[in-house]
């Protein structure tokens, strides 16, 4: 085997796919929701593992919150604005789950949305 051929073997066509930003964002927020929905089934024994999956969903949502401040993010104004409405509304609804006033499962509605966007599906779930 020469080197040329070696080269080819060790750098030809790789195996695995890179993933797009927005293939990554979807495969985020999906493990995120999985959790999501899997704590808030387990009911007030699960309360822990809900806590967990909140701070989580809520760390996704500060990100997104810093990424569509920034000036050179090239999403539409609009989209923007609803997306940062939906992170304003996560954090706080977030805050009264943990205080036992809400319920998970808005949350839970609005990241399968917000996957049906990546996706660009209208059955995601």
């Amino acid at each position: 085997m020469n080197a040329h051929s070696m080269a080819a073997a060790a750098y030809g066509t790789p195996n695995t796919a890179l993933k797009t930003a927005r293939s990554a964002e979807y495969d985020v927020i999906a493990r995120i929701t999985a959790r999501l929905r899997k704590a808030h089934a387990g009911g007030a024994m699960s309360f822990p593992a809900l806590a967990e999956a909140l701070t989580e969903n809520r760390r996704l949502w500060i990100e997104f919150t810093v990424d569509l401040s920034d000036p050179e993010n090239p999403l539409p104004m609009a989209l923007k604005g609803q997306l940062l409405s939906l992170a304003n509304f996560t954090l706080n609804h977030t805050a009264a789950i943990l205080e036992g006033r809400e319920s998970a499962e808005v949350l839970i509605d609005i990241n399968t949305a917000v996957m049906r966007g990546l996706a660009g599906k209208a059955d995601v779930s």
